[in-house]
């Protein structure tokens, strides 16, 4: 060992260590002849260095003044990293110092109990709290169950999640268990799924099934979800999405795009089945139903449906020549996200007394009024009427075609919207692979002139790696245009059929996304309607008479986990 660091070259074990403590006492206890203790002589013991720790990381022996007769052993457990240990709260060194005879650290040695050294306090003080409270408070210790933090309470269960009203076109799910009881559904289990739908009756389900497979009733309910009702029905002409599908009608054999006749017979047709799903939603038999034409894309919303007390519409996206016409016409509506952000900006300039402000009015005002409340109008300069005329034709031309023009139209307004659809002739393209052919209906109950269409399910089994290991994994994928009630009665099947735990993947139809903006005039009345010979399921029915609260944006990614729901958007 080299005096003059005071280490251990190796470490010693713990047993090699407790038989040199029982040899010390014993040669304590019997000193020889020679008294190397100087106990025979009479003569003190020589005191050591004053470079050596008696016990590292201790002080100096220099700085002692020990009574025992030998010097103090050092502490074979001591390591040179563990020099420095904790600073206490009250501003002292947590390091282990050395003693007198007759302190804690000497009774802890004469029972010959191995002393702590700065490490394992430092342990120990660490192991106390994620605070920073040592375990040690003065003399007396801290009992180690202050340091356990409390249990915090489970999370609520949540067992739905908001509607969304935005309209999907491919659905992707996955989950340990196998899906394949979704797909090869027996002649007369489909027949059974077909005959619920017409006759509006629903199977109720276990919250749990224990085979998937072997369940008649859950393969008639999975094929009673699928089913949709739409107008016009050509099944070599793909008709969902109209908008930004171009390609989609390349190559399609048109018969109508020159046959004036033609046309017309489609128009009269068509006329007669929107008046009728008009009808349906005003008597609340029909929850809903969409519009989907080349250029927007309309939402009919029965009372009582998605916060409101009254029928409302939403149509995105517009432009200011359809606006300027639908006001020729009396219709009165709202541009909710708009008004949002002119509210934001004037609350901004009110707080800043900004002078580029003045663009603050977009539908036609003169955006000055404000000024005059809080008593600058005469020392800020004003543009001319001119000037303010084209700023507002320019903001009102910037919003066409984007999901800011969305506008929202409620009570007797939307049955006046009916009429200038059907008689507006910009809602047939007159150019292009859609010359002629009239809007897609799409309704989740039977219309007048609607046909039955299904989505189309496929499952499939694949291996996915986590990590170096690979899992099971099954997916079932759907196609179509996914209406929110088929969503909503999907998910809730696949809830007791893969015992609570499954994810999906949503992919929404862009412009359709803003469908989920609510209006601000949307109110609930006092009693809610009644929409229980609506066609759909009662828990579908709860889900949609909600407000959304989605904003702009919709789902794209569902997930349960012990039937507890969570999303993104």
């Amino acid at each position: 060992m080299s005096e003059e660091c005071g280490y251990s070259p190796s470490f010693k074990r713990p047993s090699e260590i407790m038989r040199m403590r029982r040899k010390r006492a014993r040669s304590e206890a019997f000193p020889s002849p020679g008294g190397h203790d100087g106990s025979s002589t009479g003569q003190t013991s020589p005191s050591p260095p004053s470079c050596v720790r008696p016990f590292a990381p201790g002080p100096l022996f220099s700085k002692l003044s020990r009574t025992a007769g030998a010097a103090k052993r050092r502490n074979p457990f001591a390591n040179i990293e563990n020099r420095f240990g904790l600073t206490r709260d009250d501003g002292k060194d947590d390091k282990m110092e050395a003693t007198p005879a007759g302190d804690s650290t000497t009774e802890a040695e004469d029972m010959d109990v191995p002393a702590c050294s700065s490490f394992t306090q430092s342990c120990l003080n660490a192991s106390a709290g994620s605070e920073g409270e040592s375990l040690f408070e003065g003399d007396a210790p801290t009992p180690l169950v202050k340091a356990v933090a409390p249990l915090s309470p489970a999370p609520p269960l949540c067992t739905e999640y908001p509607a969304d009203w935005s309209l999907k076109t491919r659905l992707l799910f996955s989950s340990s268990l196998t899906l394949s009881w979704s797909e090869q559904p027996k002649a007369q289990e489909e027949a059974l799924g077909l005959s619920q739908h017409c006759r509006t009756q629903f199977t109720a389900l276990p919250h749990s099934l224990q085979d998937a497979r072997s369940c008649s009733e859950l393969r008639c309910a999975f094929q009673q979800s699928l089913i949709y009702w739409q107008h016009p029905s050509l099944p070599w002409v793909p008709l969902f999405p109209r908008m930004d599908a171009e390609r989609r009608f390349a190559g399609t054999s048109a018969p109508w795009a020159h046959d004036v006749a033609l046309q017309q017979s489609l128009m009269s047709e068509w006329s007669a089945s929107l008046s009728s799903l008009y009808g349906l939603l005003k008597a609340r038999r029909c929850p809903y139903f969409y519009v989907c034409a080349h250029q927007f894309t309309v939402l009919f919303r029965a009372a009582g449906v998605g916060g409101s007390s009254s029928i409302t519409a939403t149509l995105s996206p517009t432009s200011r020549g359809f606006r300027d016409a639908m006001k020729a016409d009396g219709i009165h509506f709202t541009l909710p996200l708009l008004e949002e952000r002119r509210k934001t900006r004037e609350q901004r300039c009110r707080s800043e007394q900004d002078e580029d402000c003045w663009d603050g009015d977009e539908d036609g005002g003169s955006g000055l009024s404000w000024l005059e409340e809080i008593g600058v109008q005469d020392k800020i300069r004003k543009p001319d009427s001119i000037s303010m005329q084209l700023s507002k034709e320019g903001r009102a031309a910037s919003l066409d075609h984007k999901p800011e023009s969305v506008v929202c139209l409620e009570g007797a307004h939307t049955f006046t919207l009916i009429n200038f659809l059907i008689n507006c002739k910009s809602v047939v393209a007159t150019a292009g692979s859609q010359a002629g052919l009239p809007p897609t209906l799409l309704a989740p109950l039977a219309f007048r002139g609607a046909a039955m269409h299904t989505l189309k399910a496929r499952c499939v089994n694949m291996k996915s790696q986590v990590g170096s290991t690979y899992h099971n994994v099954s997916s079932l994928e759907i196609a179509g245009p996914v209406l929110p009630s088929s969503l909503h009665a999907i998910t809730a099947l696949l809830g007791p059929a893969q015992k609570g735990n499954f994810s999906a993947t949503l992919y929404t139809h862009t412009p359709t996304a803003v469908l989920n903006v609510h209006c601000p005039q949307q109110q609930c009345g006092s009693g809610s309607a009644d929409l229980s010979q609506c066609g759909l399921h009662p828990a579908s029915v709860q889900q949609l008479q909600r407000p959304s609260g989605l904003g702009k944006t919709a789902l794209t990614q569902i997930n349960m986990k012990d039937y507890s729901y969570t999303w993104k958007s």
